[in-house]
């Protein structure tokens, strides 16, 4: 199949993406596309920008946290004390024989 057979092709805008690891990205964009200013890199997912000079930084990654250094955040040590004595004593108040 040719142009022929499925009509003439779009105008094109051709732009280049540049990402802080070096890697070059050729794009084909429609000419009534709204164009971005950066896009991820297809070889390591960076950001990569117009620039060559300048491609932007790498984005800080924090790093994993636990649910118990979550809730550290929100607790102080006193407070993590008094939830645990509390249930404590309702596994105690549970275990003692009524009568």
């Amino acid at each position: 199949m040719g142009e022929a057979d499925r009509g003439e092709t779009a105008p094109r805008h051709r732009l280049e993406f540049y990402c802080a690891n070096g890697h070059r990205t050729r794009l084909s964009f429609a000419v009534d596309a709204e164009l971005p200013d950066t896009w991820d890199c297809p070889s390591c997912g960076l950001p990569a920008g117009l620039d060559s000079e300048n491609p932007p930084a790498a984005p800080r990654n924090e790093p994993y946290k636990t649910h118990l250094a979550y809730v550290k955040e929100r607790r102080s040590d006193s407070d993590g004390e008094a939830l645990l004595a509390e249930a404590l004593a309702k596994v105690a108040d549970r275990r003692t024989p009524r009568g």
